[in-house]
């Protein structure tokens, strides 16, 4: 996950570079006179990573926008905290300096996308970012069991 503008720009760049390396690359494995069946085995595991560090990129660009996943059952919690920090243009070290705690707290936090976070140390962070989380409740209709 991309966590703060630097990361981006790098990423950015990095798509840009090895899009233009995956075309150069597939010009060279042609002209040593592979098969396209061979160039795809060759090329696929650099187009995996291509497009998987592109997704990145679009993602951190979708959270710069406030364009955020719903969750379930507080699934991906610390994974919306991080991008409500991003959302907001907020730094590592700026939330850091609102907690009240050092740099590299927040940096580990992240790092471990704030597994096992308090209610009380979430609060905290939403306070920080200035933000307000609601929440809705939907209770499922008891399952019938199957007899045997």
């Amino acid at each position: 996950m991309i966590r703060n503008e630097n990361e981006y720009q790098e990423a950015s760049t990095r798509v840009a570079d090895e899009r233009e390396r995956l075309i150069d690359h597939r010009a060279r494995l042609k002209e040593a006179g592979l098969s396209d069946e061979e160039i795809q085995r060759v090329i696929d595991p650099m187009e995996s990573f291509h497009l998987q560090l592109a997704e990145e990129v679009e993602s951190y660009e979708r959270l710069k926008r406030g364009e955020f996943d719903e969750l379930e059952n507080f699934r991906g919690f610390g994974h919306l905290l991080i991008s409500i920090r991003i959302a907001k243009g907020v730094s590592q070290r700026e939330l850091a300096r609102g907690l009240s705690v050092h740099e590299s707290q927040v940096s580990r936090d992240e790092r471990n996308e704030y597994f096992g976070i308090t209610v009380e140390r979430a609060i905290k962070i939403l306070d920080a970012l200035d933000v307000r989380l609601h929440t809705k409740v939907e209770i499922e209709p008891p399952r019938m069991l199957a007899l045997a």
